[in-house]
């Protein structure tokens, strides 16, 4: 699985996940001060978001101070469901219901041990089917206020 990962700054749990994504297979590309590139929140999760939308990446992960900029951004890119996790059952709930393709989270808020059980969890959970009518729904709502 490819995983694009940006944060508008690098710290020890951007380090955390990037090293537990390559433990766990996955192939990592990595935006903003992760990869040496000093870019603003904003941009970081726009060059996250296209990627996932252009299929270059099959999911994403932000990082900013609250994850609430990063998320807010990445959702005007058409396609992308990103959303923001503080603990494992917004994870799992997150791609079940909502297939989430872009899972953000706070660099103030989330210890490395709950990002781990946000891992598994976002990892671990498909999609479900009897939720397809909504995720296609969020679609056309996406269309019609698309210009």
């Amino acid at each position: 699985m490819r995983i694009a990962v940006g944060s508008d700054e690098k710290t020890n749990l951007t380090d955390f996940i990037v090293n537990e994504l390559k433990a766990r297979g996955m192939d990592v590309e990595l935006y903003g001060p992760l990869s040496d590139n000093s870019l603003e929140w904003v941009d970081v999760a726009e060059q996250v978001a296209n990627n996932v939308a252009k299929k270059k990446a099959d999911q994403g992960i932000l990082f900013c101070w609250t994850g609430t900029g990063v998320t807010i951004a990445a959702n005007k890119v058409p396609g992308i469901r990103a959303a923001l996790c503080t603990d494992s059952g917004t994870a799992e709930g997150a791609r079940k219901w909502n297939d989430a393709n872009i899972l953000t989270m706070s660099l103030r808020l989330t210890s490395e041990t709950v990002a781990k059980e946000i891992l598994d969890s976002w990892f671990s959970a498909k999609p479900d089917p009897s939720e397809k009518i909504n995720i296609e729904k969020i679609g056309k709502i996406e269309s019609k206020h698309s210009s």
